[in-house]
């Protein structure tokens, strides 16, 4: 808040705000005490005194991140675009250049500073320093340039930053809980200096994007996916919590590694983890309650997913939020294809918890359709390591392959994906597999054979593991390729067998097009479980999404610069989910028109561009009704008289 009032002739001081406004966004949900973003020096007046200038209790840089010098202003309180009367509000005038920076000023030195940067590790280290450094102008420069920023804060390059994270680490962002803290996780959860959080992405890097077990290294996922709820969906950056659990690594490399910042033992067990799990929900819960907990890249996600989701507010975005965002291509791709649904054959190449996940959102949309679910089911041939899953193949099924066993295979056993293939002649493909080209151009050209359409969705990330890439799967298909994927591609120029020449744009299935918006919604509804309703919500939202444009162009997902406009859709449909499911607490939504419900949404969406401006307009209508009486700020009135002008 901006200042307190302490009344000395009390036992205990009593704070209040002088203004109803908070310091940041006017439109933001959350109080003005809960989202310091910057260090504040409130006003104090004691009795028959004048007013003098104290400093305040300490603040946070980006994602809270602890610091020690309470006696330094905070790394937010040094924007360039700060007018000199804000700086000196803040004390921090001097200690900057003198000029008053425009955005653009700022944003042409940025970017000049990244083309500066010879290596996408360089780029990705810079772009967090100026996060940690400059938080609105990080997410100023995200979302004018969300395109070619994303994947150098996320998938795929935060895939080498995670395998190089023990080796490049400089600051620290985000909390390790360890092993070793179990029965105190509550107290070291206090350590965390930000007391509102909405939000919170854990995991425990024991599978990291498609890279394998990288302990404490996987820390690089969740800063960059909670960049990406703040950028894409306007959670506000100091509601945010990073979480990284060290229960230890089953990577012998790294626990040899010199450099690794994470514990040396092997993996804990299933039951441990289980005993640790209980813990940490509790204790974050008892923190902050009503708490949005994520959970990312477990390498067995179900067992936490089913035992949390009815008592918790939580989900897995890796089997929840994969499945969602996919189905939004999906619906999109079955209606070009000109196939109903029951015609439809899909072949996955990947059965584990992002397989499984994304084929039963399809499933649930083929039942939406009018299809039975065992007829919807029916539909789907679920491939591994091992070849075609089966009922009889004579090895024990995981728990979450069983419900796609096939069990009319009459004793043949499938082992390869072409044998897969060649039986089933698929209308849809979908990789999940890590497994880079498997999706040969023979398998390619045999898919255009079949189908008029071809839906072809190769979605292992990074890009080097992707099943194959969008040039590849539009030469082999003449063009005819209905594509999505889990990482970005170039568009492609292609000449096909009738003559004509066009440029084809390939869809990306990234689940920043769900996942933002789920958050979003979950947060503002105050919905007390995530329910499978609001998930199949999100993806819905995302096909019904595009613009008339877009689909002329044939685009299966919207264009990722409209990304907040798309997140705005989603987090309706969340919240109108919620409300059906009557799992939201925040009853006074139910009453709005959907355009309502639309403003209402943007209203609590934290918007970079208008953090300076929002500032100066609190702190000058403060200092002004003070007016010239206040002696301990020299100077800021007049300061703040010129800037009413503006």
């Amino acid at each position: 808040m901006l200042a307190h009032i302490h009344n000395t002739s009390r036992a205990a001081p009593v704070a209040r705000p002088l203004s109803a406004r908070s310091l940041f966004s006017p439109a933001s949900s959350y109080p003005p005490s809960s989202c310091p973003s910057i260090r504040r020096h409130p006003l104090v007046v004691h009795p028959g005194k004048k007013m003098a200038r104290i400093a305040a209790p300490q603040s946070r840089p980006v994602h809270a991140t602890p610091y020690v010098n309470h006696a330094a202003p905070v790394e937010a309180s040094y924007d360039t675009a700060n007018p000199s009367y804000i700086r000196k509000y803040l004390r921090t005038y001097g200690l900057t250049p003198p000029r008053a920076e425009s955005y653009e000023v700022q944003k042409t030195r940025c970017l000049a500073q990244l083309a500066l940067k010879s290596t996408v590790i360089d780029k990705f280290l810079y772009l967090s320093t100026l996060r940690k450094n400059n938080v609105h102008l990080f997410y100023r420069l995200v979302s004018d340039h969300l395109k070619e920023m994303t994947p150098l804060i996320y998938t795929p390059v935060v895939g080498e930053a995670c395998q190089r994270w023990s080796e490049i680490y400089q600051q620290p962002e985000g909390m390790y809980l360890s092993w070793e803290d179990r029965g105190n996780l509550a107290a070291v959860i206090a350590n965390w200096p930000q007391p509102h959080v909405d939000i919170t992405v854990i995991t425990d890097g024991s599978r990291i994007l498609g890279l394998g077990d990288l302990g404490i290294n996987g820390m690089g996922i969740p800063i960059g996916k909670l960049a990406l709820y703040t950028a894409c969906a306007g959670i506000r950056p100091e509601a945010t919590l990073p979480l990284t659990l060290d229960l230890g690594t089953g990577n012998k490399t790294l626990r040899e590694d010199p450099l690794y910042m994470g514990s040396r033992r092997d993996k804990i067990s299933p039951e441990e983890e289980r005993e640790f799990m209980d813990e940490l929900m509790t204790a974050l819960t008892e923190r902050w309650p009503g708490i949005v907990i994520q959970f990312e890249d477990f390498k067995n996600p179900f067992p936490s997913l089913e035992r949390y989701r009815h008592t918790y507010t939580c989900f897995n975005d890796d089997i929840q939020g994969t499945g969602a965002v996919i189905l939004g291509g999906v619906i999109n791709a079955v209606k070009r294809s000109g196939l109903p649904c029951k015609d439809h054959r899909a072949v996955f190449l990947g059965a584990g918890s992002a397989g499984v996940g994304v084929a039963k959102q399809i499933v649930d949309f083929f039942v939406r359709e009018g299809m039975t679910e065992d007829e919807a089911r029916a539909c789907f041939y679920l491939v591994d390591t091992k070849g075609l899953v089966t009922a009889d193949r004579g090895d024990k099924l995981a728990d979450h392959k069983v419900y796609f066993a096939r069990q009319d295979n009459e004793g043949q056993q499938l082992r390869t994906l072409d044998e897969v293939i060649d039986h089933v002649k698929p209308t849809i493909l979908m990789g999940l597999s890590t497994l880079g080209g498997v999706f040969t151009p023979e398998i390619l050209r045999k898919m255009a054979d079949w189908n008029t359409h071809p839906i072809v969705f190769p979605l292992s990330n990074p890009s080097s593991k992707s099943e194959c890439d969008f040039e590849t799967a539009v030469t082999n298909t003449d063009g005819r390729v209905l594509f999505a994927s889990g990482s970005p591609f170039p568009s492609v120029s292609f000449t096909n067998s009738a003559g004509e020449t066009r440029t084809y744009s390939p869809g990306q299935g990234n689940n920043m097009y769900v996942f933002p918006g789920i958050g979003l919604g979950t947060i503002l509804s105050k919905a007390v479980e995530v329910t499978d309703s609001m998930i199949y919500a999100s993806g819905a939202a995302v096909a019904e999404a595009l613009t008339g444009e877009e689909l002329e162009q044939g685009l299966l997902y919207p264009d990722v610069t409209r990304i907040r406009a798309v997140s705005v859709v989603v987090a309706r449909k969340v919240i109108r989910a919620a409300q059906e499911a009557k799992v939201d607490r925040e009853t006074g939504l139910r009453s709005m028109r959907d355009d309502e419900l639309d403003n209402y949404i943007k209203s609590r969406m934290y918007d970079p561009h208008t953090e300076v401006r929002a500032l100066e307009r609190e702190v000058g209508a403060l200092l002004s009704s003070l007016g010239p009486t206040y002696a301990g700020l020299t100077g800021v009135v007049d300061d703040v008289n010129e800037n009413s002008k503006l």
